[in-house]
C-alpha cells in the first residue's frame, strides 16, 4: 500500500474517533501544599476537546487521500 493510501486510513480513523468521542480527557497530578515535610496533592481530571469541525476536516481529507491514492496506482 502507498504513503498516501496509509495517511488517509489514519486521517479516517482520527476523523473518526474525534467525531465519535468529542475530545478525551487525563488525570494530572498537582501539588497543592509544599510546606517542608508537610506535601498535599491531588489529581486533577483535564478535558482536551476536539471541535466537530477538525474530525470531519481528517474524515474528508483521509477519503480524498485514499481516493487520489487509487487513482493515481491505476
Amino acid at each position: 500500500m502507498k504513503p498516501t493510501g496509509i495517511v488517509g486510513i489514519i486521517l479516517i480513523v482520527i476523523g473518526i474517533i474525534a467525531l465519535a468521542y468529542g475530545g478525551f480527557s487525563y488525570t494530572k497530578r498537582e501539588k497543592i501544599i509544599d510546606a517542608g515535610p508537610l506535601q498535599v496533592s491531588a489529581d486533577r481530571e483535564k478535558t482536551v476537546p476536539l471541535p466537530p469541525i477538525l474530525g470531519g476536516i481528517c474524515l474528508v481529507g483521509g477519503i480524498i487521500l485514499l481516493v487520489a491514492g487509487n487513482k493515481s496506482s491505476s
